[in-house]
């Protein structure tokens, strides 16, 4: 057995109520004084408490985060972080928001602390993103990688089921890269199984009751699982197919991931036999590609691309741009292989293995 595994330098804080009540502690503990707090439009309330815990030492809040983090987005919340002097950031919500914080680390080293409302996982990895001129570009640094992560159960639970539901799959679609990625350790095996099992759990009970505190937090935790995975290896065709739909078409970020993965999940299942058997245990079934599009179906989430407002002339242009770029994957990636993957999903119809 040979195999290499490097451990992320960070805290996480995981506690119900943690938002207000370990942020300030966590800001203190890295000696940090003036903090921009960053977020989307919509989590402007649950930032405002954020900031408002943090008293004096909050330099502003800036609720101008967007999905796949526009460029210009990105230029203006730096402009903002340096006019107020801030000498750190919070990134409160989902992927966007943190996504914004890590623009900031990046463009300007600040360290960052994130605070998740969503279980996109972003905020276990040294990943970023940036759109411009309709191309989403990712990268590694470990500037980005937030210092304290705090997990507050609590901020979930206003979280609409249909995105719980999307934004759970997209969490999964991290741990199913990560099982069959090259740079895959046995730690990420069991990480990228475990978390795929809590978060496949714990949908259904959140589903049914979305203010059960427990669900939240299986949930969560089974977020910080998957989310530390991706972090931890190198995304393959799933994520490089997903950047080219969000960047380059505006399709929604988790709803497309929802989408998406089964198909990729079909597609690599005879080149990935022993990730596949991981899914199958973590989900409890046969066929992982089918349970997850079952699983989310069943919640409301949308069955196909066309759904979310891809059109048919812009498959063949997904697939040559998908299939252009160098990455790894268990399977050979074609343009014919993507087309046709493309094709299932944007129709709709039940995964199968090609």
């Amino acid at each position: 057995m040979e195999f290499l595994h490097e451990a992320r330098p960070m805290r996480v804080v995981f506690r119900p109520g943690a938002s207000v009540t370990a942020v300030p502690d966590e800001a203190g503990r890295l000696g940090l004084r003036r903090l921009l707090v960053v977020c989307g439009p919509r989590g402007a309330a649950t930032a405002r408490a954020v900031a408002d815990s943090l008293g004096d030492a909050c330099a502003g809040l800036h609720p101008q985060a967007r999905m796949h983090v526009p460029v210009e987005v990105a230029d203006r919340a730096v402009e903002v972080a340096r006019a107020a002097g801030a000498d750190g950031c919070v990134a409160v919500g989902g992927g966007s928001a943190i996504g914004l914080g890590k623009a900031i680390a990046l463009r300007t080293g600040l360290p960052l602390i994130a605070v998740p409302s969503t279980y996109s996982g972003s905020e276990m990895t040294p990943v970023w993103g940036l759109t411009e001129r309709g191309v989403k570009r990712t990268g590694r640094d470990p500037a980005v990688l937030p210092r304290s992560v705090v997990y507050d159960p609590d901020l979930t639970l206003s979280l609409p089921v249909a995105l719980s539901v999307t934004s759970g799959i997209n969490a999964v679609a991290h741990a199913a890269e990560a099982l069959y990625a090259p740079d895959a350790s046995p730690l990420v095996a069991l990480m990228a199984e475990e978390g795929a099992r809590a978060m496949t759990h714990a949908l259904p009970g959140l589903a049914a009751d979305p203010g059960d505190p427990q669900a939240r937090g299986q949930a969560l935790y089974g977020a910080w699982l998957c989310g530390a995975t991706l972090g931890a290896t190198t995304m393959g065709l799933h994520h490089k197919l997903c950047h080219v739909l969000g960047g380059t078409f505006g399709l929604p970020h988790a709803e497309t991931h929802t989408v998406v993965l089964p198909y990729v999940l079909a597609h690599n299942a005879s080149a990935a036999p022993e990730a596949m058997a991981a899914l199958a245990r973590a989900l409890g079934t046969e066929d992982p590609a089918l349970a997850l599009r079952n699983l989310s179906a069943r919640f409301g989430a949308p069955r196909s691309l066309a759904e979310l407002g891809l059109r048919e002339p812009d498959l063949a242009v997904a697939a040559g741009q998908t299939a252009g770029q160098t990455y790894p994957n268990p399977r050979k990636v074609t343009v014919d292989g993507v087309r046709d993957l493309l094709r299932a999903a944007y129709e709709g119809r039940a995964p199968e293995p090609s």
